[in-house]
């Protein structure tokens, strides 16, 4: 089983190109940005993140989605429930999915902002209150050992979530996501 990232793309994930993305201004990638998502909130699996990802988002289809539907916003991957992998931007392209944010860049040791110019965003199918599957982890390590493999300034340091990066507006991936059993599968991982 191929586990690398080539060109850009993961071959585990099944392929599905977002308009929202462009050029990075430099190829670095060094910074990993774990978020949460679930539409409508709170309901998992059906097709209206992958629709919100590539513009297709019907607003009349709920409340909710009529807020939202103009929004043009994207991920590197998704991972769903089940573990099933979604790809919507090649990564060494910029997603847009930090919005207004700033980081601490102990290596660098200065804050830095706009960071979608060189993060690689995922998005994990879930809320703040549900706990994430097993499946999720496993391919949430597996895609981080892709990506440390592929952008060595991608460290275990360099992975935190959307909330740390804009505490004023973001929770995600929120209290259900379980630091301490990511980076313990992370590790053994990449023994």
């Amino acid at each position: 089983m191929n586990r690398e990232i080539v060109a850009g793309q993961w071959p585990q994930a099944r392929q599905v190109r977002s308009p929202n993305q462009d050029a990075r201004p430099h190829q670095e990638v060094s910074l990993l940005l774990l978020h949460a998502i679930s539409l409508p909130p709170g309901q998992f699996s059906g097709d209206a993140i992958e629709a919100l990802f590539t513009n297709r988002l019907d607003p009349s289809a709920h409340p909710f989605f009529a807020q939202i539907a103009h929004l043009r916003v994207s991920a590197h991957f998704l991972i769903r429930r089940d573990g099933q992998c979604l790809q919507f931007v090649d990564t060494d392209q910029r997603a847009w999915h930090a919005g207004r944010s700033y980081w601490w860049d102990a290596a660098l040791s200065s804050w830095r902002s706009a960071l979608n110019d060189f993060s690689v965003g995922i998005e994990l199918e879930g809320d703040d209150q549900t706990p994430f599957t097993k499946a999720q982890y496993e391919a949430l390590v597996a895609i981080t050992c892709a990506l440390m493999a592929r952008y060595p300034a991608l460290t275990e340091e360099r992975i935190t979530s959307h909330a740390k990066v804009a505490p004023l507006r973001k929770t995600d991936p929120g209290p259900a996501f379980d630091w301490a059993y990511f980076r313990q599968r992370l590790a053994a991982f990449r023994v």
